[in-house]
């Protein structure tokens, strides 16, 4: 079972435990009135309301498993599990895969996947994603167990203390081999078009770039996100005449005979847990795609 448990100091003494809940120990109104609700907030092992009057040394047990369902079939599918407490659960997702089900895709995604594991586990959550990657883009994905893990972690994201760096292998050679883009991005209000463009009406975007191995008119390239906007590597990297290798919204060739989709991998993740404080690292390794078509560029030099 998964809980949060503190005690209470002298500060807080006389105080009513909702004040103690969201000052001391950060819960989020929603999930304190849900937990209120539920009778799943304890105070020395017996469920109280949110008026109670703390004492010095009283013992605070929030129980954070809840029913919960969503309406997505479980389904076995090899999972890449990179990291896992009771509180996350780190995915590197394989290309051509589906976060999170579709009307055009119901199922195979990581979220059937995720809901399998959970059952097969006996954890008894449902799929709270944190993070999300298009389905032709692969890496690491963060998931929550709990509301408390996730709103958590939301905050991380809002607040870009959540640190993302990608690999992506991009046509042609930076004359700069290091920097910043730092240009807006803009979705063009024309039915049925996806594609983003850099446009002085959209939302500033930036994007650290580091060239980290060069080849013959390619060359494979870190980028660390200052901001999250959709598609914005793709974007970015298109507007500095660089899109990347097999990407078919924003590139200019035909690269089928060397990789099925875009060549974008979240490699890279660092942020705090959300229990402990602690910071993560968490790596993942090229797919075997991308360490293909980096062959093949070696040999053309």
């Amino acid at each position: 079972m998964s809980t949060l448990e503190e005690k209470v100091d002298k500060r807080f003494e006389g105080r009513k435990i909702r004040e103690f809940l969201k000052e001391k120990m950060g819960l989020s109104s929603r999930l304190i009135k849900g937990a209120s609700i539920d009778k799943r907030i304890l105070v020395n092992n017996t469920p109280v309301k949110m008026n109670y009057m703390l004492k010095e040394n009283d013992e605070i047990v929030i129980n954070l498993a809840k029913k919960e369902s969503q309406n997505i079939a479980p389904e076995k599918i090899n999972l890449d599990i990179v990291y896992e407490d009771k509180d996350i659960i780190v995915i590197n997702k394989a290309p051509n895969m589906v976060v999170h089900p579709t009307k055009r895709y119901q199922s195979g995604t990581l979220a059937n996947g995720l809901l399998y594991y959970f059952k097969e586990s006996k954890q008894d959550c449902i799929v709270r994603l944190v993070s999300r990657l298009d389905m032709d883009t692969s890496g690491l994905i963060i998931v929550a167990k709990n509301q408390y893990a996730h709103s958590e972690l939301s905050n991380q994201m809002q607040n870009n203390n959540v640190e993302k760096r990608y690999l992506a292998l991009v046509h042609g050679n930076f004359t700069e081999k290091e920097g910043t883009i730092d240009l807006p991005i803009y979705r063009p209000e024309i039915e049925g078009v996806m594609a983003r463009v850099v446009d002085k009406r959209g939302q500033r975007s930036v994007t650290h770039y580091r060239v980290i191995e060069s080849y013959k008119d390619a060359e494979l390239v870190e980028c660390l996100l200052e901001t999250g906007r959709t598609h914005q590597i793709r974007v970015h990297m298109k507007a500095m005449g660089h899109p990347i290798y097999g990407d078919t919204l924003y590139g200019d060739t035909d690269d089928s005979a060397l990789i099925c989709r875009q060549a974008l991998h979240a490699y890279k993740l660092k942020f705090q847990s959300p229990r402990t404080k602690e910071d993560l690292a968490l790596t993942a390794n090229l797919p075997a795609d991308i360490e293909k078509l980096i062959v093949s560029l070696k040999k053309a030099k």
